[in-house]
């Protein structure tokens, strides 16, 4: 009774229980480096550390809510960042023609990756683990197998550069506006259609928390010259891939697909296009991450991205997406990628030799999963 109970919490209050580790973790790294780890400018290098992973978690958390897997997408990033030091250094192009023909390209081949799962039936696995090696053959032929660079400044300072504190003040105070906004509007609709709801005293200490940890968060980084941008590029993304997962038909429709995909066949959604937009989002995503690679090294480098899929997907799974689909969100995998990113940021500080970093990784990797088989035969119980 006392385990079924434990399990009750961990499903209802997966993304709280997320924070109270990232806040153990962090104060841990904290004593052990000799108050080195909450910095401003440790934590700065932190959350843009944390970006790369998060902009891919974005796209995968859609890829594993829909029912599939993606594991081509470090080979993606490495191409696609790869094109764009090849048009901005060798062909002299201009750093946002390179950026929108890569955002493009990256579109097209997700698109691709989705054609191939939807319409010729190859299972998704599959054509990740073909995609995996196919993209980083060619971006080892379009390279020849060697770094690209200098890249030009104005590419480098959207890895690099910082949002003005005062901006930052700013921003923050409209999302966190906007956010009272939403949950009043939520309230009111609820209300409208007699829905069940929960006190109003949920929402307002929901809101005081948010507001608080948003107040530390920008004050923090604007001790240590501002928000860098890569960070403020992940938190538009998760506003929209919020707002898409949660307001949108077409997000009601991946849960959907992920959730019962004869059930959602059967009531005329097209889950083969569901699936092929997913795929497809996914390929922006890389390119997304590619840019800021090499905007953040000043290069593009033949190798990068390699691992990138495993801490995507396992910043997912950390963050509470199922592994059977049909169920996640995205902040909580941002939170995941802030997990991952924290204990790399700790373990190197102090020093921590490579090969049990890996290993506590992987052990991290199957405990989240186990946490999901867990609140699972608690639900089907």
């Amino acid at each position: 009774m006392h385990s079924q109970k434990i399990q009750q919490l961990f499903v209802r209050y997966k993304i709280l229980a997320l924070l109270i580790a990232v806040a153990l973790i962090w104060v841990f790294f904290h004593v052990k480096t000799d108050q080195a780890f909450i910095t401003p400018n440790n934590l700065s290098n932190l959350f843009r550390q944390m970006a790369i992973t998060g902009m891919l978690a974005c796209g995968m958390v859609f890829i594993i809510i829909a029912g599939e897997i993606d594991l081509s997408i470090g080979s993606q990033l490495g191409l696609l960042g790869g094109v764009v030091a090849i048009l901005t250094v060798n062909m002299g192009w201009g750093t946002w023609p390179s950026i929108g023909a890569v955002l493009v390209l990256g579109l097209m081949i997700g698109a691709f990756n989705g054609f191939v799962v939807t319409r010729m039936r190859v299972p998704s696995f599959i054509v990740g683990l073909g995609g995996m090696l196919a993209f980083r053959g060619i971006v080892l032929y379009v390279t020849g197998s060697s770094t690209i660079a200098p890249a030009p400044d104005d590419l480098i300072a959207l890895g690099q550069g910082f949002v003005p504190p005062t901006l930052s003040r700013w921003i923050g105070g409209v999302i966190f506006l906007a956010l009272i906004g939403i949950t009043v509007r939520r309230r009111v609709r609820r209300g409208k259609l007699g829905l069940q709801q929960g006190s109003v005293w949920v929402d307002v200490a929901r809101l005081v928390a948010i507001g608080v940890v948003m107040a530390g968060f920008i004050r923090m980084l604007n001790d240590a010259n501002g928000i860098p941008i890569p960070v403020m590029i992940l938190l538009a993304l998760l506003a929209v891939f919020t707002y898409v997962s949660t307001q949108t038909v077409f997000g009601r429709h991946v849960y959907a697909v992920g959730g019962n995909m004869e059930a959602t066949r059967l009531s005329g959604v097209n889950v083969g296009r569901v699936k092929l937009v997913v795929f497809a989002i996914m390929g922006l995503m890389c390119a997304f991450a590619g840019i800021i690679t090499v905007a953040r090294t000043g290069s593009g480098s033949p190798s990068a991205g390699t691992g990138g899929e495993l801490d995507a997907i396992s910043a997912c799974f950390i963050g509470g997406t199922s592994m059977r689909g049909g169920s996640g969100t995205v902040y909580g995998a941002l939170i995941g990628a802030l997990v991952m990113a924290s204990l790399d940021s700790g373990m190197q500080l102090m020093d921590v030799d490579n090969s049990w970093q890996m290993i506590i990784k992987g052990v991290i990797l199957v405990l989240a999963v186990w946490v999901d088989v867990l609140s699972g035969s608690n639900r089907n119980g």
